[in-house]
């Protein structure tokens, strides 16, 4: 495969200290509780509110600073997550009295966890469409109590409007202004005000999701994500500016995210380059973007379509877009992505806000072995079994001797009890 621009290697971070500070939030958190959120709510966002949890009344008035379209537009996207969610769903049934041989009866219940906490990050961009990604699906799975946390808009005690809003029209229960590893602990620990959940979802920076790596166990985590990516497939049929805006739409996460494109003509690689150069003279968005696009944007020429689907699987990409000719031909051969986009019409935007799939997707090649957050995060699928007294004799022999072959007596003679 032929490179046209080649990426920077990405520094290695020193993750010693990274996981040596955010251990010290946890243990502080552990120990000092709310009075340690609220320091630091103080310190990383110059946030001073006493009470953690965002009450009905800052709710209300946060509907108030929206105007009835962008009302309308948050219950929209929402409908179409929540029409999704339910349909995927409906795709997971109980199993009951499956018989592998007779008078033994196997099954499986799927039941939701019974808490969850929906991290909504409030970075660069304040993302209340992610709080419609996380909320919705935990909502559908039947979740009793859904939790949620973003921290404050810098240097005010109030979480943004529209995150606000989207949560509430998302049917979140409680929701608290407070963000970054801090949060993590509190969720997965408890504090006087914050009851623990038994699973913390959602995207966050690097002392998030770390402190969501060295939570996890004492809490389910959905999985631990790195910057946002994007790789498209084009041939020379595509539009080059479509292409461009669609790379540069990832681009502008923030300085670490990742556009890759992989073109099957070299000429329209270049048209696509020299598009994405015009529209960063424009794009309001520019001073994230073009740093992102000129330290981690990847521009390659493949030799074929088959190729291009090698490379695609082994970079197991967070969003991969097919922009070529009958793309239905090829899918079944794409085996590692976060979320599929097929076709010039189905741009990745659409599935960040509004058409109805998940936007929280396993990114750092996690797709190889994840899919994103849907309604079956939340479900756990929990085995059940009986069985005759007849059936009971005849497996007990069986069961005690491969008991007995591990040195497990003590199983063999339970196994045995039930052949007398």
């Amino acid at each position: 495969m032929k490179v046209i621009k080649e990426p920077q290697l990405r520094a290695e971070e020193d993750n010693r200290s990274l996981r040596d500070a955010v251990t010290e939030i946890i243990d502080h958190v552990r120990c000092g509780g709310d009075q340690a959120l609220r320091e630091y709510n103080e310190r990383f966002d110059a946030c001073s509110r006493e009470s953690l949890r965002v009450s009905e009344e800052e709710i209300k008035a946060a509907y108030q600073e929206l105007t009835k379209e962008e009302t309308e537009d948050l219950k929209a996207a929402c409908e179409n997550i929540r029409a999704f969610a339910m349909a995927q769903k409906e795709t997971l049934k109980p199993l009951e009295a499956f018989s592998p041989q007779p008078g033994i009866f196997l099954g499986h219940r799927i039941i939701p966890v019974d808490s969850c906490c929906c991290y909504v990050p409030g970075g660069n961009y304040p993302l209340y469409s992610t709080a419609l990604m996380l909320a919705v699906p935990a909502r559908v799975a039947g979740v009793k109590r859904v939790a949620a946390c973003s921290p404050a808009a810098k240097g005010t005690n109030r979480i943004n409007a529209k995150t606000l809003a989207a949560l509430d029209i998302a049917g979140v229960d409680e929701i608290y202004a407070v963000g970054g590893a801090q949060a993590i602990a509190a969720f997965s620990y408890g504090t006087e005000s914050i009851r623990p959940v038994d699973m913390i979802v959602g995207p966050g920076n690097r002392f998030v999701t770390e402190a969501k790596r060295q939570c996890y166990g004492q809490v389910g985590i959905d999985f631990v994500a790195g910057p946002s990516e994007v790789l498209v497939i084009a041939d020379d049929r595509a539009n080059p500016r479509a292409v461009a805006a669609d790379l540069l739409a990832q681009s502008e996460h923030d300085v670490n995210a990742s556009g890759i494109l992989v073109a099957t003509d070299e000429a329209f690689a270049r048209r696509v380059m020299e598009a994405v150069d015009e529209e960063l003279e424009t794009l309001a968005t520019a001073g994230i973007a073009r740093q992102s696009w000129e330290r981690f944007g990847k521009v390659c020429v493949a030799k074929d379509l088959r190729e291009a689907i090698d490379f695609a699987n082994a970079c197991a990409p967070e969003h991969l877009e097919l922009n070529i000719g009958r793309p239905e031909d090829v899918i079944e051969d794409f085996t590692n992505y976060g979320s599929l986009f097929i076709g010039e019409n189905t741009a990745e935007v659409f599935g960040d806000y509004a058409s109805g799939t998940n936007h929280t997707l396993p990114t750092l090649r996690a797709a190889r072995y994840t899919g994103g957050v849907w309604a079956g995060t939340f479900l756990k699928t929990c085995t059940h079994q009986s069985m005759t007294l007849e059936a009971s004799r005849h497996l007990a022999p069986l069961a005690a001797r491969l008991a007995r072959g591990e040195g497990l007596a003590g199983h063999a003679f339970a196994a045995e009890m039930r052949a007398k």
